[in-house]
This record gives structure tokens, sequence and C-alpha cells, in this order.
């Protein structure tokens, strides 16, 4: 099914809970079985029919722009965030200018995934509807995968809605796998131009009934730490 052409992949965070491997590299480039994150991400999204991304950089940016730069699949894109990191919802503002006006895809570099009958980013593709929708989160089960602790996740309700919840006397049964389909223009109202979070857009747009879900069967594993890369290897191999 056709989809969106352009991703935004957030990849210019520190990494601190990844050290000491990122002590000397970017998150982006820590290999999981024998494969950089940014490039299995970007591997994602070029199955899904990416053919631009644009992707921010501030950790030990001139090696994540060698690596780039190496790819002859798609267009990459540079977003600079080497003065400050702008946090995921200030990160997609400062790259307004290189998004366009189409709905986009957005990626975080530290969700990967096995199994599963259909390919998530399809998944996306096939429920995306911009008539109800605004922004389309990409839905892991709670027990289907590595990395979701905590209380904090979604309330889905019949038609896709989801409600965020951080509550701790609330089981949420999903947890935010780190993509999704969105309108870029959801943050043209953003007060500012510095770092913010994009939840409290996601308040807004629940509120407005225009926050969706889709839920992958395939199984999450969210490489944010040096154990979770070893149980996510281990998974791969």
């Amino acid at each position: 099914m056709s989809g969106p052409t352009t991703a935004m992949v957030l990849a210019a965070g520190l990494g601190t809970r990844m050290r000491p491997l990122t002590d000397t590299r970017p998150k982006a480039l820590v290999e999981v079985a024998g494969r950089a994150l940014i490039d299995r991400v970007l591997d994602e999204l070029t199955r899904a029919g990416v053919r631009r991304a644009v992707v921010n950089v501030h950790h030990f940016p001139d090696q994540m722009e060698r690596r780039l730069a190496e790819r002859r699949d798609l267009e990459v894109a540079i977003s600079d965030e080497r003065a400050a990191l702008l946090d995921s919802g200030g990160g997609i503002q400062h790259a307004r200018a290189l998004l366009g006006e189409a709905p986009i895809f957005v990626a975080n570099i530290d969700s990967l995934w096995v199994g599963g009958a259909t390919p998530p980013l399809e998944l996306l593709k096939q429920a995306w509807d911009p008539a109800r929708m605004d922004l389309l989160l990409l839905l892991a089960k709670r027990g289907h995968g590595l990395g979701f602790e905590g209380p904090q996740g979604f309330l889905m309700d019949e038609a896709g809605r989801l409600t965020h919840s951080t509550s701790p006397e609330v089981t949420t049964p999903y947890a935010n796998v780190g993509f999704a389909i969105m309108k870029p223009q959801i943050l043209d109202d953003a007060p500012g131009t510095g770092a913010f979070s994009i939840v409290p857009t996601w308040r807004r747009l629940q509120s407005e009934g225009r926050l969706f879900g889709a839920v992958m069967d395939a199984f999450w594993m969210h490489v944010g730490d040096p154990q979770a890369r070893l149980d996510a290897e281990a998974r791969l191999r």
C-alpha cells in the first residue's frame, strides 16, 4: 500500500543508559547483531517505501554524518542539533522545513522487532486514515516485548482512539514502540523553537479524538541499555 515517503528519524539523543558504548559513539551507531541501529531503522523505512529521511544529530554528529553519507538507497537530510538537544517535539519542529506538508513516518532508533504476520510499518500504512487521524502510533502489547516497564502506556477504545496514562493505578495494555505516522502540521502551533516534548501534543490530540494506535503482532525489542542490546541480539540470531 502507498504511504509516507518521507520520515523523521530521531537520532540526536545522548544515549546515557547505553554507556559505556556511547562514550565513543552516538547511540544510533551502536551495533546489534552486526548492524548499527540507525541502519536497521533506515532499512525498515526503505522497505516501507520511504525515499527521504530527515535525521537529527547532536552526539558525535560527525560520525553520524559520515555513516549517513554511505547510504545509497534513499536521500538523507541532516537536521543539525549540535547547538542543543531539542527533545522529541522540538526536534521535529526544528526540522519542519525539511519535512514537507504530506504525512510522514516518525521513527526512534532504539526499537527493533522480530516475527509477526504483517510487517509493522505496513500495518501502520494500512491503518492510517487522515480523515480521522492526525497521529497514528505503532503499539506493542504488554508482555509481547522487551522494554515495556512501569505504568506508562496507552488505553485504546473500540475505534482505535488512544488515551495516554501514567497512573500507577492503571494497567495500560499497550506501549508506544517509537514509530508513527503523523501530519507534520500538528506541531506548527507549538510555543517557541526550543526543546519540548511531543507528549503535550499527544494529550491535545487525545482530547480532540485525533490520536489513534495500531497494535503490531511482531515481538518488540526496546534497545535502551547494554543488557537490552544483548537480549535483542539473542532474539535476532
